[in-house]
């Protein structure tokens, strides 16, 4: 089953259907909304959402973060915080 499975950086990720990813300027933030909620989102983890659910590989996204933010390798933290996203619903494995 697919939440079962750790996320690999070849796998393509996109947002659940039932979470929107935007900025609230009320908030200074970019948030969740989804039918129940909110989430609220800090800079770090709307930069990986952003970058790691355009349609490309989890891994083509972390490069791209390297590159924007000058780090070497981004990669466990970024799978540490999408491996949460995907626990709680807010992503789903594309392929």
């Amino acid at each position: 089953m697919e939440a079962d499975r750790q996320l690999q950086t070849t796998d393509v990720v996109e947002l659940n259907p039932n979470f929107h990813f935007r900025w609230e300027e009320p908030q200074q933030a970019n948030v969740l909304l989804y039918p129940e909620g909110i989430v609220k989102l800090n800079e770090t983890a709307a930069a990986i959402l952003e970058a790691c659910t355009g349609g490309q590989s989890i891994a083509v996204g972390v490069a791209e973060l390297a590159e924007r933010y000058g780090k070497a390798d981004l990669t466990a933290d970024a799978l540490k915080f999408l491996e949460v996203a995907h626990a709680k619903g807010w992503i789903r494995i594309k392929s």
